[in-house]
């Protein structure tokens, strides 16, 4: 019998719960044992609850108890689940986690402990939700080179450019629905800002360069600008917007990594997620293109990631499944020299001036009176952003383009 812990008893931790507790036959018969919540730990009571004998308060009684193997943290922030995390793991009791703040921030040193302890941390619900990125990268791609990632990684903001391109929805209206149906925070900055998403990216650049990336470090540009003016040049140029998470090992071992809005071909594989799904392509040396596709939020698919980590534990007692990175941290280029095209939207009765700043800029027509858009050449970011601030208030938006 394997009893484990759930630290954290809210969306995601109740999910585990209800997860493990409604498939314990067929866990058992995966793992080989019998998989036993023995305790859920929370600040709160909850009476009237199924499991609310299993409630303690005390992290003390977890960690010391030795027929506990293996915690699920899903408490969220880097206080108190940093300090739970590293003393269970210095214990040899392994983790999986759903927290990718804490991931992005202590990854390399939680990673560190557990080889030395022989115990497990594992994030597989860290990076979208129920889609087995992680696992994939780690293990199914092992005997390949990830030279790049590409993906949509957060719902919320998936939910409100998809609800702005097929609704017409201003982006305080698509907001204030996720909001409503819980999709979005009262405070959406981490979403909307591209936090959350720049998080996410920096654990799989980690994974992807074998060192640590910094969160705070990664080029991040939220959705906040985009407007459904902007939809309707990309409607007219058969493209859609969404709110990309990028990162691209280059030959010197150092990384281009970025979050930012892009306009790119509805026909391409992430230009058809939609809603709260996310997103997710890889490229490899060998293996070439390949999509990863789901729910990357929620309740059960993030209840479903964590309990496929307790497994794996479950499974290779003794043993560390996870490869480790480095905590040097990654050489980042500066994506100011990096190359892109963009889609410039300005006003209307500036296409002289933007042709004269642009040579070879490509007009888009999209039949509306109070603006003009324009796709311009490949230039490096720097050199694009001096010809705009030269502009003035003639550019009214820009977005890269795939």
């Amino acid at each position: 019998m394997i009893k484990i812990a759930v630290l954290g008893y809210g969306t995601v931790g109740s999910g585990v719960v209800e997860l493990i507790e409604r498939n314990n036959t067929l866990l058992k018969e995966r793992a080989g044992e019998e998989i036993v919540i023995k305790y859920i730990l929370d600040l709160r009571d909850f009476p009237g609850d199924p499991y609310e004998d299993k409630v303690v308060h005390d992290f003390g009684m977890i960690l010391t108890d030795p027929e506990i193997s293996i915690l699920c943290e899903v408490m969220g922030g880097v206080g108190a689940a940093y300090r739970f995390t590293k003393q269970a793991l210095e214990a040899g009791k392994s983790v999986c986690t759903s927290n990718k703040e804490l991931v992005a921030k202590h990854g390399a040193e939680l990673l560190a402990i557990a080889g030395r302890m022989r115990c497990n941390y594992m994030f597989e619900a860290s990076v979208a939700g129920g889609i087995p990125i992680i696992r994939s990268i780690n293990s199914a791609l092992v005997a390949d080179r990830v030279e790049a990632v590409t993906g949509i990684l957060n719902g919320t903001t998936n939910y409100i450019l998809t609800k702005m391109e097929q609704e017409g929805a201003d982006y305080g209206d698509a907001l204030k629905q996720a909001q409503e149906l819980g999709y979005a925070e009262r405070n959406p900055e981490a979403d909307v800002e591209g936090l959350d998403t720049g998080r996410k990216i920096a654990i799989l650049a980690d994974m992807l360069t074998g060192k640590s990336v910094d969160p705070d470090k990664v080029a991040t540009e939220g959705i906040t600008k985009i407007t459904t003016a902007d939809f309707a040049y990309a409607r007219a140029a058969g493209m859609t917007i969404k709110l990309l998470a990028r990162c691209r090992v280059l030959e010197d071992g150092s990384a281009w990594v970025m979050v930012a809005p892009y306009m790119l071909p509805t026909e391409h594989s992430l230009g058809r997620v939609d809603d709260v799904f996310n997103g997710v392509q890889i490229t490899c040396t060998m293996l070439g293109e390949a999509m990863f596709g789901g729910k990357g939020a929620g309740k059960l698919p993030t209840a479903s990631a964590v309990a496929a980590d307790v497994m794996d534990c479950a499974m290779h007692p003794g043993r560390t499944v996870m490869r480790a990175w480095s905590d040097e941290e990654a050489k980042l280029t500066d994506t100011a020299q990096t190359e892109s095209r963009f889609f410039l939207r300005v006003k209307a009765g500036s296409a002289d001036t933007v042709r004269k700043a642009f040579a070879g800029s490509v007009p888009v027509t999209a039949e509306r009176e109070e603006d003009e858009g324009f796709f311009t050449p490949a230039m490096k970011e720097k050199e694009f952003r001096a010809i705009c601030a030269g502009l003035g208030d003639v550019v009214l938006n820009r977005i890269r383009l795939v």
